[in-house]
């Protein structure tokens, strides 16, 4: 029997598999506002209701596809943070390493970046088992700041005093540890990071910026800086591994 449910199992997975590969091929060509289970099935020669056996709604196709993606690229953060740290790699320098490989995977999965950080989905809302896969590349990036607090300590911010009690709630809410206003700064480089790699992949910066890569680097520094990371020892803006 145990056998038998392995088999199974494995079928599933690729089945399931397939489903998501085809849902995603569907977003690139038709965004996700017309995601289809019916035309998902019909691609993969299924009958919808054999299809409905793993995905009982488009709205929960859509939230695998949603987890999938944060996953992917919260990945892609950690795996380019743990990389740079075992370089040995001061916080800033880590920093910058993240922001590369946010703006790395959204070059590579465009549609998958449009689907977790573009216009919402109309009639869908993403249910709590999307926050914790969402939260992984902000989790990098205030572990970061965490360990340069505590190590050599932060620039802090100017933070308007009436901006102040809500710099207290989101730091209780999610960057514990951290100067609230380093949280407030923090927020606001999380926004202009999803909108650098927004406007490269679609089209902003066409005859505005040539230079993407290294105009991209910059203003990852400056990110760094306006969070209040120190400069590199070297006084070198600071560069990815």
């Amino acid at each position: 029997m145990s056998t038998v449910r392995g088999v199974r199992e494995r079928a599933r997975i690729e089945v399931t598999a397939a489903i998501k590969d085809e849902a995603r091929r569907q977003l690139a060509a038709e965004g996700a506002a017309k995601l289809s289970l019916r035309a998902v099935a019909r691609e993969l020669g299924m009958v919808s209701s054999a299809l409905y056996r793993y995905f009982p709604s488009r709205d929960e196709l859509l939230t695998a596809l949603i987890i999938d993606a944060y996953d992917s690229v919260g990945a892609a953060s950690e795996a380019a943070d743990a990389t740079a740290r075992t370089a040995g790699a001061p916080p800033r320098a880590r920093w910058v390493s993240v922001c590369e490989a946010v703006r790395a995977w959204g070059l590579a999965h465009p549609h998958e970046f449009a689907l977790i950080y573009g216009s919402p989905v109309p009639g869908y809302s993403a249910p709590l088992d999307t926050v914790g896969p969402a939260s992984r590349v902000a989790n990098t990036c205030i572990g970061i700041l965490r360990a340069a607090h505590a190590d050599r300590g932060l620039a802090l911010p100017p933070l308007p005093e009436a901006l102040r009690p809500e710099a207290l709630r989101m730091t209780a809410d999610f960057a514990e540890g951290l100067p609230p206003e380093v949280t407030v700064a923090l927020v606001a480089a999380w926004a202009q990071l999803v909108g650098l790699v927004s406007f490269e992949l679609f089209g902003q910066f066409n005859r505005v910026v040539e230079d993407r890569a290294g105009f991209f680097a910059h203003a990852a520094d400056r990110m760094a800086h306006e969070v209040g990371l120190p400069v590199d020892p070297s006084g070198r803006e600071a560069q990815a591994p």
